[in-house]
């Protein structure tokens, strides 16, 4: 599975987001690029990259080798869940139905 966010954090502090949020999960970190990390565990392994995008934008992809809605792949949006409350710790969500 694909997962995207688009996030105003600077790309190194999304990276370091990470590597603090999907140890906890049991994934360990398999290799470092400058815009990237690969994660690997018995969840699966989870390929996470950023780039700037529209000047003030990081564009934060997630992928997974894990087919559907899996553990991984929640996991995944959770971690976008944390990058929100990082940039935003007042935002209150709200339901809407």
């Amino acid at each position: 599975m694909r997962h995207f966010y688009r996030s105003h954090m600077q790309l190194a502090d999304v990276l370091a987001l990470a590597d603090e949020f999907f140890p906890t999960i049991g994934l360990t970190q398999h290799t470092t690029a400058p815009k990237s990390r690969t994660y690997t565990g018995a969840l699966g392994t989870l390929r996470l990259s950023v780039r700037a995008e529209g000047g003030h934008y990081t564009f934060v992809q997630v992928e997974t080798d894990q087919m559907g809605e899996s553990r991984l792949d929640r996991n995944a949006k959770r971690f976008f869940v944390t990058l929100h409350r990082t940039e935003d710790p007042t935002h209150a969500l709200s339901p809407s139905y």
